[in-house]
């Protein structure tokens, strides 16, 4: 199995286990978080990666959750994320059947391992020599450069929008989720 090969079979299997929680957390709140704008899922997202980081930086935590949990809240967080920013503000479309909310899911996943694989074989396999730490801090300047362009309403002069920044925070948690479940990191 070549390095692409292995990636994408890495990528799918965590994935799954991300997907599987979304699924689950779908049935027992249904779409709750249509109700949550942009700003506040970003917030949500960052909240998570501040975590990470505090507990790397610290080395301890009181809360009995490790980082993969926080990882995985990532993922499926950044692709609420996405879904929000196809459907429209809030009152559009409240509730989501769970049949269409594994469908946008789906396609989300789809177009961020597209695009992760497509940046792979430009950049190669250099992720795998990131430390997490740096995986985590990358998701943090990501986050913020989303915050400034929400705060500009949007606008952005010659940098990619809000939802390519999603896409690339998926990715990196993936990676992260890849290096601590296959790597021990």
């Amino acid at each position: 199995m070549d390095d692409i090969q292995k990636t994408s079979h890495q990528f799918d299997s965590i994935v799954n286990v991300c997907r599987d929680i979304f699924l689950m957390k779908l049935k027992d709140y249904g779409t709750a978080w249509r109700i949550l704008r942009i700003p506040s899922i970003t917030d949500q997202v960052y909240i998570k990666a501040q975590r990470i980081r505090s507990i790397d930086t610290k080395g301890a935590r009181k809360i009995d959750e490790g980082i993969r949990s926080e990882f995985i809240g990532i993922v499926n967080y950044s692709v609420i994320a996405l879904i929000q920013l196809e459907l429209g503000p809030v009152g559009t479309r409240e509730e989501l059947p769970t049949a269409e909310g594994e469908k946008l899911y789906d396609f989300y996943i789809q177009a961020a391992k597209d695009l992760m694989l497509n940046k792979n074989h430009d950049y190669g396999e250099a992720w795998r020599n990131m430390r997490l730490g740096s995986l985590t801090d990358i998701i943090l300047m990501k986050l913020m450069r989303v915050k400034q362009i929400e705060d500009n309403q949007g606008k952005t002069f010659i940098s990619e929008g809000i939802d390519a920044n999603y896409y690339d925070i998926i990715n990196y948690a993936v990676f992260a989720l890849i290096k601590i479940d296959y790597e021990g990191s």
